[in-house]
């Protein structure tokens, strides 16, 4: 234990000046009783929010957002600053710690407040909220655009190409939330949380929190357009390909897409009649061939050709995929502005490659618990969704940049919380220096040598 004059300040909890009594009992060791103490100070179960505070060091993108948002507080009262809060929350969320409850708790670990830039103690879960209730529909829209700056920045040169991944997913609510509606696809009120990545390295260009229905395709084409207006005035050159499900098959966005240069799309696209008469020679073609093979093998067929519904201002390519299987006859289509692609290949590497944002989802919503929409007002729900994307950026950062030549390269944002961030770690604070201390054996500690090593070279 050491002197309290050592310390820059005391902010943790007051503790128990006489020693405590045994609280519990386990079982005995070699014949030795075993007693349980809640009295360890000083010490944290988030030792790998280090890496994050260094990683953010490098892209910048706390500070990016809290630009963003003016404080009309009265500053003679202020004790946290607005890149301090948004960055308590961020880490926290990164450690697993998605609710504001926990700030509560967690504002007295020294890690967390190491991470959020401060050896003060830091905000308790009503300024939290305060917090998150803050920001203005303006502030709401220039951190939107952080998100795209920040994806912008990430890049060392223009991209040849970039692939916008659109998808949306179920956030549920309690019914009382502003704007919530009744979703009939997920039998319960909702939010419509709208991910936007690049599609080939996973990166997360913005999330937008919509209504608990899906959009029109008026409205979704309206923010695509404004995101793929500003892509294109910082990289010229890049080829832009939209990919979607069908949900965003947009006529709109085809016929604004046909007088653009380099803008491309590929979404899903829902059958009809139509389409089945027109794919009807290899529907028939593959069933055919599956016969003749006594059902025992399954038969997959591709076939293109030009359609143009009666809404669209201009024909379109239309690819369908047939498979049939002892499960029966699976027809589904896609469309796309890229006719110099075979239909095989477009289908296999280009379209079905999307389901690789679904995985991003996965680690957004639920490794990262962002469908937490606990908040009444519709801004503040889009803000906290904003600090479940910050961390995601941060995590997603430090896997693609710090960890790519590790076995966590392909890991879940699960396993990235469990092996590396909750490491057990202590923290003195004395007078001229701060001192952490990690385990002296724990599996990762190569990793974590080489990693703090490279941060340190980069600050240099």
């Amino acid at each position: 234990m050491r002197k309290s004059t050592q310390k820059v300040e005391d902010s943790s909890p007051k503790l128990e000046t006489i020693s405590q009594k045994t609280l519990f009992n386990i079982s005995e060791i070699e014949g030795k009783p075993v007693d349980v103490q809640f009295t360890l100070e000083d010490t944290s179960s988030n030792g790998g929010l280090l890496l994050l505070k260094e990683v953010d060091n490098q892209i910048g993108l706390i500070e990016r957002l809290s630009r963003c948002i003016t404080d009309i507080r009265h500053q003679s009262y202020v004790q946290h600053q607005i890149e301090s809060l948004i960055g308590q929350r961020v880490m926290q969320i990164a450690a697993g710690y998605e609710d504001a409850n926990d700030c509560n708790e967690l504002r007295y670990d020294d890690i967390v407040k190491i991470s959020a830039g401060s050896c003060r103690e830091l905000a308790s879960q009503p300024t939290m909220s305060r917090f998150e209730n803050q920001p203005t529909r303006s502030e709401i829209y220039l951190m939107t655009k952080a998100f795209v700056d920040n994806f912008l920045a990430s890049y060392s040169s223009e991209p040849e190409v970039i692939i916008v991944d659109c998808d949306d997913t179920a956030a549920l609510t309690y019914g009382e939330q502003q704007l919530t509606l009744f979703n009939n696809y997920y039998g319960d009120n909702c939010y419509m949380p709208l991910h936007i990545y690049e599609g080939l390295s996973g990166k997360l260009i913005s999330t937008i929190l919509k209504p608990g229905r899906r959009s029109k395709s008026v409205n979704v084409f309206a923010i695509l357009r404004r995101l793929i207006v500003y892509l294109r005035k910082q990289w010229p050159k890049t080829i832009i390909i939209l990919r979607g499900d069908s949900h965003f098959c947009s006529k709109e966005y085809m016929d604004w897409s046909a007088n653009q240069n380099d803008v491309e799309f590929i979404t899903g696209l829902t059958g009809n009649s139509v389409l089945n008469k027109l794919a009807k020679t290899t529907i028939e073609s593959a069933e055919k061939q599956y016969a003749s093979t006594n059902k025992l093998m399954k038969v997959k067929r591709y076939h293109s050709f030009l359609y143009k519904a009666s809404t669209w201002g201009l024909p379109q390519r239309v690819i369908v995929k047939v498979e049939v299987t002892s499960m029966g006859t699976n027809v589904r289509y896609i469309t796309t502005s890229m006719h110099q692609i075979r239909a095989k290949q477009l289908y296999e590497n280009g379209y079905c490659a999307r389901g690789n944002a679904e995985l991003r989802i996965k680690n957004h919503k639920t490794y990262l618990h962002s469908d937490r929409m606990s908040c009444q007002d519709f801004l503040a729900n889009q803000m906290r969704l904003f600090m479940h994307s910050a961390a995601y950026v941060l995590i997603h950062t430090l896997q693609s940049e710090v960890l790519k030549a590790t076995q966590y390269c392909t890991a879940t944002m699960k396993t990235i919380q469990l092996k590396i961030i909750k490491i057990a770690a202590r923290v003195k604070l004395f007078k001229t220096k701060i001192k952490i201390e990690l385990p002296r054996d724990f599996p990762e500690r190569a990793l974590f040598e080489n990693t703090l090593t490279m941060f340190a070279q980069l600050r240099i």
